[in-house]
């Protein structure tokens, strides 16, 4: 199993987000290669993708040095530490068509198994995810039903283990408004991408919570071979699905305390 990530983020100048459009070569067709992955411009926001890396060790270092070199690259900003940027309509309109562009390749709902509505590009802000990418496959057909079975499992499950205990270090839920519903996803020919998370998970005063990530990717995994009835993992009789997209984070922290059923985010510092 290997573990892969391809985060974005919003820069900012003088205190205020800015578009970071052609700030760096690379786009999602052909990204630039750097060492341990890639960088390129998605949108307004910059994006950097991972190595899948087999072990949290390698996740860790792929995230770090990816992540310093595509600053590096663009000096005079700085990383903006939300997910959420407030540009303003009339900014974006300002925009490159390609880079106002949202929701170009469909992902799925892991609770319906059919697409997900295209994102209205007319709203005033724009969102970073923290995507996660899990492999387990070798060039199998992405569309195929049994591996989109596979995947809406998965991300199902990761749903619990990862999607439910991130509201506790993501307090911005207007993300959710055009992307991060519980449940999303991307098969991939090599596995799938949970794309509900976003990129709070990557913010530099947080470096523990990459472990953590890592970790409950994993245990995903683990999970779904030892408990195969996914559906029936439940909060306070809440299921993952209800608690992701309605933000409720007092289900989450009881559990977390009280119940055992989740591991603290902190437990990793």
């Amino acid at each position: 199993i290997t573990v892969g990530a391809d985060p974005e983020f919003f820069v900012k100048k003088g205190g205020v987000p800015v578009s970071a459009f052609g700030l760096v070569p690379g786009d999602k067709k052909n990204p630039f290669k750097v060492g341990f992955g890639a960088v390129q411009v998605d949108g307004m926001a910059l994006e950097f993708n991972i190595n899948p890396a087999k072990g949290m060790d390698g996740f860790v270092r792929n995230l770090d040095a990816v992540m310093a070199k595509i600053l590096e690259m663009v000096p005079g900003y700085e990383y903006f530490d939300s997910p959420v940027a407030d540009f303003g309509i009339e900014y974006i309109e300002q925009q490159p068509e390609v880079a106002r562009v949202l929701g170009c390749d469909p992902e799925y709902s892991a609770y319906t198994m059919a697409p997900n509505p295209i994102p209205d590009v007319k709203r005033p802000f724009r969102t970073a995810s923290g995507h996660i990418h899990i492999g387990w496959a070798d060039n199998v057909d992405h569309l195929d039903p049994d591996h989109m079975k596979a995947c809406g499992r998965l991300a199902r499950m990761l749903d619990y283990t990862l999607g439910v205990p991130s509201l506790i270090w993501d307090k911005d839920d207007r993300r959710r408004e055009l992307y991060g519903k519980a449940g999303a996803f991307r098969p991939k020919p090599y596995g799938m991408e949970y794309r509900t998370p976003s990129n709070a998970w990557l913010n530099p005063t947080l470096p523990h919570l990459r472990k953590y990530v890592y970790t409950q990717a994993i245990k995903a995994v683990e999970m779904l071979f030892d408990n195969p009835d996914n559906e029936k993992l439940t909060i306070l009789g809440k299921t993952a699905q209800e608690i992701i997209n309605t933000g409720d984070r007092a289900s989450v922290h009881y559990a977390i305390k009280n119940m055992g059923v989740l591991p603290s985010p902190a437990s990793f510092r």
